[in-house]
This record gives C-alpha cells, structure tokens and sequence, in this order.
C-alpha cells in the first residue's frame, strides 16, 4: 500500500525552475506525445530493418564502398543510463473555475462546501485539484528530452497531502517535476511530483504520482540488476470485503472524465484507440476511481488530510464495480477512511484508496 509523504516534496536543488515551452493544455500535449511515438516507431522500424540489411551488405562486393563506420560489425551496444530531465516547470495563476469545478463534482459524484462555515465561497474537491496540476506534470512528461514514452504508461498509484482547503477560483502557482527512475519487472517506473501554492510559496497541495512504462528498462535493468522479489506494488491475495455500493461504469465513463479532466489519453477513450496502444479495450482513469471512491469517504470540512491510491487490475469498461467504504469516525471523530473498488464477478481488486486526517 502506498503512504503519503512524511514531508512535503520539494524540488530538488540541483534541478533548475523554467516555464513550460509551448502549451499546457493537454489536448496539445498528447497530440505532441502522439507525434513523437509516431517518429520513433518510424525510426524504430527503420533501425530495424537496417540491422537485417547492413550483414549481407558487408559480405558482398557493395561492402567495399561502405563508409568504415558501417563496414564494422558493432556486437555491443553501450547506452547510457536513463535519466529525468532536471528541470521543474513552474505555471502561475491556474484556478479552478465554478463552472470547470461543478462539472468534475458531477462526474465524479462529488458533493461541495464551503472553505468556513457560512462562506460564500466553495472548497475545490481534492480530487479537481489533482486533475488541475496535471497537466504541468503532463508538460513535463512529454518533454523531448524525458526518456520514457507517456502513451500508454501505466497509472500504479498516488500520494497527496492536501495541506488546506482552496477556494474555487483562487489563483494558485503549480511546480512540477519528475525523480525516482526505478526498474521494474515489466519495464521502469518514475514519479512525477506536483505542488500548488499561494503567494509567498505556502504549500496547499501536493501530489507524487507513480507511473511504469511497460517494456522499457534502464541500462542497469538490461545489465541484470535485480528487481526486488517483495515490491510495494504486489499484494496478498483478495480478500473481498462486505460490499456497500456498486458503480455502473459505461462505455463513455472514460470520454466523460476526459471533457472534464482534459486527460485525452487514448487507452481510456474507446476500444480500438486503446486496442492500438496494447490495451485490451478502453480502461477508466484511475484518477476517475480515485476521486469518485475519495468522494465517498467522510472527510470533514476544513480538515486537513493525506490520501494515497494504489491501482491494480485496470477497470475495463464498460462494466459494473464493487465497493466497501469504512470510514474510522464521523464528523469531529473523524479519523480515517478505507475504500475498495474491485471486479465483483472475478474477485479482483481494481483500487484501494486511503485517507487519514494530518
């Protein structure tokens, strides 16, 4: 299970503050990821196929007229390490507007309050604040120099502190940045690390999302390192708890979260767009199953609180969810919350999300 940070996350010393180049809508961004996978598999294609030529070039009269650095035989290839790019990029006076923020509380089935008792003005749903942030984590990701390909990176979990309530509207500063390169038996992982603060750099949010790239491993994974038997991504087997809701999930579960979130990653907007990146079919947001099971827990108003998300098997869509919300007090007593999503007919947990008060 993952725990949220002891300490809030600060940008590395020796990582250097920019402004994102180009836009930070997401829309742009993917449309960016999507052109340089299209390159890449291109230059992957073309690699491949010189690699089957270039030997009966060699051994044939054309081979003594090749340039020397082809007519040598290269048995070894030495890459360097991956490495994150060591940079943050820093966006001002983002907000969550009434309208923008209403509609992500409906399709998340999130209620709102206001920041103090008899205040006109409402509390931004934690959940929004990370779909707010997001995109300059994206701006990040899809960097020409970050290593990994962003499209079809798989969602393994989240840690958020949620320091203090923000107002709908409020003009916050989001700092984004990547660390923590990892291997992984099924490829490498990496963090992506999101804060949004007031004027005079106060931390109200803070948000460490950890993705794997199936298929890709750094230079030390290829040498043999080893992976960890016990990784905090494994668990015991399921146990399902007493069930006390479900969840109908559509087809379109994944393009509503979509208009709203504006994560336009084609693995969760229909099935042959996410049968094209190695998906079995169209799968919801994780972010979706987060906010949705965070927005059924009993969370006071004004509470300070940290909530954490691990994700297992992906929710295919569409489908119907169970779920066990048990929340530890009530109101003032209020102390903590466990919610569960899992696949009902194969006994297989999708989710568990936990929130406990700071």
């Amino acid at each position: 299970m993952s725990t949220p940070d002891p300490v809030l996350p600060t940008v590395p010393s020796d990582y250097e503050l920019v402004q994102p180049a180009g836009s930070v809508k997401l829309p742009a961004l993917y449309a960016s990821a999507g052109a340089r996978a299209a390159s890449s598999a291109a230059s992957d294609a073309a690699a491949a196929a010189t690699h089957k030529v270039l030997p009966a070039l060699r051994d044939s009269p054309v081979g003594r007229v090749l340039p020397g650095a082809l007519r040598k035989s290269r048995t070894e290839r030495v890459g360097a390490a991956l490495q994150v790019p060591r940079v943050a990029h820093v966006v001002e006076d983002v907000s969550a507007e009434p309208e923008w923020h209403e509609k992500f509380c409906r399709v998340v089935h999130a209620s709102t309050h206001p920041v103090a008792p008899g205040s006109q003005h409402t509390t931004v749903f934690s959940g929004a604040l990370h779909a707010l942030a997001f995109p300059v984590a994206m701006s990040v990701l899809t960097r020409k120099d970050f290593p990994l390909p962003v499209l079809g990176m798989v969602h393994l979990s989240n840690t958020i502190r949620h320091v203090t309530d923000v107002a709908v509207g409020e003009r916050l500063t989001a700092t984004a940045w990547t660390e923590n390169l990892g291997t992984h038996r099924s490829g490498t992982t990496v963090d992506a690390v999101v804060t949004l603060s007031r004027e005079g750099g106060s931390v109200v949010w803070a948000g460490r999302s950890t993705y794997l790239a199936k298929g890709v491993h750094t230079a030390i994974a290829d040498e043999g390192a080893s992976v960890p038997e016990e990784s905090s991504h494994e668990r015991a087997p399921f146990d399902p708890p007493q069930q006390t809701a479900q969840w109908v999930l559509g087809a379109g579960t994944g393009r509503d979260y979509a208009a709203v979130s504006g994560d336009y990653n084609p693995i969760h907007l229909s099935d042959p767009s996410a049968k094209a990146l190695g998906m079995k079919g169209a799968i919801a947001h994780g972010m979706y199953t987060a906010s949705r099971a965070l927005a059924l827990t009993g969370v006071p108003a004004e509470v300070p609180f940290a909530w954490s998300v691990d994700f297992a098997v992906p929710v295919q869509l569409p489908t119907t969810v169970a779920v066990s919300v048990d929340d530890d007090g009530r109101g003032a007593h209020w102390r903590g919350s466990r919610v569960l999503v899992w696949d009902p007919k194969r006994q297989r947990p999708h989710a568990e999300v936990t929130v406990t008060a700071l």
